[in-house]
């Protein structure tokens, strides 16, 4: 059966922001709770709201898991210790996706380990765009009540918005899936680049019917902006074409290292991502995408 009232929504480190908002959108209590780490290193939380017989919500985004969770397992067992109905987590981004099999003897599958931490205080999670490989859904890791959310609308409604002739450019064949999904939800062309190797090392590389596109302000979308090797390269690529600076878009802002000002540094015109992960390039709020599922938890 379905849980009556709203549910106490807790934003872990970081997740402040994306938290009120959500919270706001489904008129829930903010619940109040205190995380800190010892001088040794360990884990301290306390839940100071009362969970007993409600929805908890956790809200905790998981760019750099090794840190996250073990404080995010320790507030979803006290939580349940205190007597919560059920407990959900808020995940816009899911670490852990890439290592989905063992490629040579002896690796560890560290995506089905991530998910039994998880799985082990949750009985719910949602996230947005996860990072999926050779698994065609969420639920082939995750056995818990589970949803995905894509962030591509929202991603055309600010293209929309905020660009003037917009045309999308892949960096590859590969690419032409996801980019053409922004394009469509934005109403506005795109292309992909063409790669002609002649050798090891020279690779002649064009935009077709660049002459159509000259005016366009060329936009860069990706799921995740992690290196930031791929869009740079396609910078320098379009310099080269002679075409306006583009603008940078990623659904997740994980910016490994020294990624977001190697990027700047490229020359682009602006770089905006969704606020999955916090950082100063996020412009595009997917909070409202995670309230529909939030709302209507089945009780477990």
């Amino acid at each position: 059966m379905k849980e009556n009232g709203p549910p106490i929504i807790f934003a872990l480190n970081g997740n402040q922001v994306f938290a009120k908002e959500l919270a706001a959108q489904l008129s829930a209590e903010v619940g109040i709770a205190e995380t800190r780490s010892f001088p040794d290193g360990e884990s301290y939380v306390r839940i100071k709201s009362d969970v007993r017989d409600k929805r908890a919500v956790l809200v905790c985004t998981l760019h750099e898991p090794n840190e996250n969770i073990l404080p995010l397992c320790f507030f979803g067992k006290a939580v349940r210790d205190l007597g919560a109905s059920s407990v959900c987590l808020v995940a816009p981004y899911l670490a852990y996706m890439r290592q989905d099999k063992a490629f040579h003897p002896g690796e560890a599958v560290t995506s089905k380990y991530f998910a039994e931490l998880i799985c082990s205080f949750a009985d719910s999670i949602i996230t947005a765009d996860p990072h999926l490989h050779r698994h065609d859904a969420l639920s082939e890791i995750y056995p818990i009540s589970n949803r995905t959310v894509h962030a591509a609308g929202h991603i055309g409604d600010w293209i929309t918005r905020n660009v003037d002739l917009p045309v999308l450019v892949g960096p590859d064949a590969e690419s032409e899936q996801w980019v053409s999904k922004v394009a469509q939800k934005a109403g506005s062309p795109f292309t992909v680049l063409e790669k002609v190797r002649r050798g090891d090392s020279d690779v002649e590389v064009s935009v077709p019917n660049i002459e159509e596109f000259r005016d366009h302000t060329p936009i860069l979308v990706d799921d995740i902006i992690s290196t930031a090797r791929t869009m740079i390269e396609t910078v320098e690529h379009l310099k080269h074409l002679e075409m306006k600076p583009p603008v940078c878009i990623g659904v997740h802002a994980v910016f490994a290292g020294n990624a977001y000002q190697d990027l700047l540094a490229a020359g682009v015109g602006r770089i905006v991502t969704c606020n999955t992960i916090p950082h100063v390039t996020n412009e595009i709020d997917v909070s409202d995408l995670f309230s529909d599922f939030v709302a209507v938890l089945d009780e477990k």
